[in-house]
């Protein structure tokens, strides 16, 4: 009798691999990653390149009293992962303002708008930020010639411009417009950052690799050179300094649900202004604002010049606000209600802008998602914001005619 099953119990004959693939085929494996990572860093490279530039060439730190300031009637170039190419002209007083210094022309109310970056218009030409955008718009509302004169610049931080008041007040104001946004009052004792010191800045530029292959080796060789970190330690940081890094960053921020939950997660010194149980940092931040303020408001009040604040917040607390939830332990309106006490326990008038917000769908697209600067669209929607509330009647000389006042009331 046959055995039916002998054919299914012969052994099989399977072929061994030669040994040479067992090693060639994890080489092609970790070949074909090594190109795909070198190609998506080579496109982001080309969407978010951080070209070489004179910015920090045409800045002056030798004044630990005085903070940053820019060489008068020079220009500089800049442009970071997210930013064009844009060139930055500084007028005959170091001003990064559309007019140079000196008397206002006659029958003007000029406005001399003081801050940092954020107002300066870091990220976008100049003629789209809304130290260009607000005196049309106000011009128009109000029927009177008005001009705004810009000294903000990078760095200004309540204390620098404690010391630099009277900087302000010989630009010949009407009105001082202060800007103030979430990383001011971070910053609120900070006179010269030392990460923008010249010696940082000029060993930056010398040690920094140009070309794909030079940074690979850099930063393999950087990566050597750190024997108490761990690997997997080093690999995350190394890849977080990557242009895919940012890449995948950008499209994550894109959501603004994501983009929220993401900044919460972030440390103190980013998202600890939201809570509603600020930390002794914060809260110290904020005392030392109400003492830099006391000084610059009474230096306008000598000057017999108003001083107009106004707050402006950061791409996740715009989020929260437009959204109208937040998690339990945060509030987006918190220093917000509390740099209008401190401004108005002092004599000063404070504009506040945030409850506009809420009638703003997605406002976070204004702002550049990972750096959180705000791009045109956002410099036009604070432009708008502010020539509505300058022109309510809280501030002298700024109130709109009857006419202009329908029109505007019609277009809210």
């Amino acid at each position: 009798m046959s055995d039916s099953n002998s054919d299914t119990q012969q052994p099989c004959n399977r072929e061994m691999l030669p040994r040479r693939d067992w090693i060639l085929m994890p080489l092609i494996g970790l070949a074909t990653i090594a190109l795909v990572a070198a190609s998506t860093e080579w496109i982001a490279r080309q969407l978010f390149s951080k070209t070489k530039t004179t910015f920090e060439s045409r800045l002056v730190y030798d004044d630990p009293s005085k903070g940053v300031r820019a060489i008068p009637n020079s220009t500089t170039w800049c442009k970071r992962e997210e930013f064009p190419l844009l060139p930055y002209r500084f007028n005959s007083c170091g001003h990064y303002a559309a007019m140079d210094c000196g008397p206002k022309p006659q029958g003007v109310h000029r406005i001399v708008m003081m801050g940092g970056s954020f107002p300066m218009g870091l990220g976008v030409a100049k003629e789209t930020t809304f130290a260009s955008l607000l005196p049309q718009a106000l011009s128009l509302q109000t029927g009177r010639k008005v001009e705004l004169y810009n000294v903000s610049m990078l760095f200004r931080s309540a204390r620098v411009l404690s010391l630099r008041t009277d900087e302000v007040i010989r630009e010949d104001p009407d009105t001082i417009l202060w800007i103030i946004s979430p990383r001011d009052v971070e910053d609120v004792s900070v006179v010269l950052p030392a990460d923008f010191m010249p010696q940082v800045v000029e060993k930056q530029v010398r040690e920094k690799p140009i070309g794909l292959l030079a940074t690979i080796k850099h930063r393999v060789q950087t990566a050597l050179s750190l024997p108490a970190a761990s690997v997997p330690d080093v690999l995350r940081a190394h890849f977080q300094s990557t242009e895919t890094a940012l890449m995948l960053r950008h499209c994550l921020y894109e959501s603004q649900s994501q983009y929220v939950k993401s900044y919460l997660m972030g440390s103190d010194s980013l998202a600890g202004f939201l809570r509603t149980d600020p930390s002794t940092e914060w809260k110290r931040r904020v005392q030392d604002f109400d003492n830099y303020d006391a000084v610059i408001e009474a230096r306008a009040k000598a000057a017999g010049v108003p001083l107009v604040v106004s707050f402006f917040p950061n791409r996740a607390q715009a989020a929260m606000i437009s959204k109208g939830e937040w998690p339990e332990g945060y509030d987006p309106y918190k220093l917000d209600g509390e740099l209008r006490s401190i401004v108005t326990s002092h004599g000063g008038i404070y504009i506040d802008i945030l409850p506009d917000f809420r009638n703003i769908s997605n406002p976070e697209k204004g702002y550049f998602p990972v750096d959180g600067h705000p791009n045109p669209e956002g410099h036009a929607i604070i432009a708008d914001l502010l020539a509505r509330e300058l022109t309510s009647g809280a501030v002298p000389g700024l109130r709109a005619t009857e006419q202009n006042q329908i029109v505007q009331e019609r277009g809210r």
